[in-house]
């Protein structure tokens, strides 16, 4: 039998990094983007679980209150505060940082949320590509104008960080997009470790394929396509250049944020955090 996992798993308290840090209180508060699903949930809950306030930014109100919900199942010691949040609208990204100082001492910023779409360079429809940017690059941009003088108010403890990507630091086809805004992140990374002076730490997360309730679909949309196993596309679609065969799950993801944000990470500053599993480091 394969032990290729093709199902997300649950969410549990153990599988989430829990730090003892000073800097990590209820009134430490954190904005999480994307928060109604996948890796900004478990990000949500993993800073929840660490003591923190945190302000969950996502357009699906839905998913905003199952967060709410798993998190208030898991007993914690922090807050999750929903902020349903049109990532596209210049407004309404002031106002969740307006909200989240509200809040407390705004420490930290996740920039989670993202979308994909297929389709080749030649064929990419423009719309599609300026609603991937606006999302995935352009609202990172301004998270971080609005928030830094905040951040830096916080004893030096203030960070920002983003969702990167493999696709941040190579190329696949029919992902032009995408590709784009992950290489975007790694600039606006430095440009934030260079301006936050030492107050704001910027940094990136970059993970290969992460299994996900949106992730099943593909694995079984590809399999379908293809013809073949939902095994067999995992191992040798998904993960043919890593060299871990298994994907990467949303709490294991979440817990690179947390010891990112913590005072464990206190020189990781316009760095790259690469768990890839060897899909970018190693070659046939």
């Amino acid at each position: 039998m394969s032990s290729i996992k093709t199902e997300a798993p649950p969410l549990t308290v153990d599988d989430l990094l829990i730090l003892d840090d000073p800097a990590f209180t209820p009134e430490t508060v954190a904005i999480v983007t994307g928060a109604a699903s996948g890796i900004g949930k478990a990000l949500s809950a993993a800073l929840a679980l660490n003591g923190l306030t945190v302000v969950g930014a996502d357009l699906d109100e839905d998913g905003l209150s199952e967060t709410e919900t798993r998190i208030e199942e898991f007993d914690v010691d922090g807050r999750f505060v929903p902020a349903p949040t049109d990532l596209t609208d210049n407004d309404d990204v002031a106002a969740v940082v307006e909200a989240a100082t509200e809040e407390g001492n705004l420490s930290f910023v996740a920039n989670i949320a993202g979308l994909q779409h297929i389709d080749s360079l030649r064929q990419f429809p423009a719309e599609q590509y300026d609603l991937l940017q606006s999302v995935m690059l352009r609202a990172p941009f301004l998270l971080a104008k609005h928030a830094m003088d905040h951040l830096a108010d916080g004893d030096g403890h203030g960070a920002i960080a983003n969702m990167s990507s493999v696709h941040g630091h190579t190329a696949t086809v029919d992902k032009p997009a995408y590709i784009v805004a992950k290489h975007g992140l790694n600039g606006l990374r430095k440009v934030i470790a260079a301006e936050g002076d030492g107050d704001v730490r910027g940094f990136n997360v970059s993970v290969g394929y992460v299994l996900t309730p949106l992730m099943e679909n593909q694995i079984a949309d590809s399999a379908s396509e293809r013809g073949i196993s939902e095994e067999e596309v995992v191992e040798n679609v998904m993960l043919g250049p890593a060299r871990t065969k298994q994907m990467m799950t949303a709490a294991e993801v979440a817990n690179l944020f947390v010891f990112g944000f913590s005072s464990h990470a206190a020189h990781l500053n316009g760095g790259d955090l690469l768990f890839d599993g060897g899909f970018t480091t190693t070659y046939e």
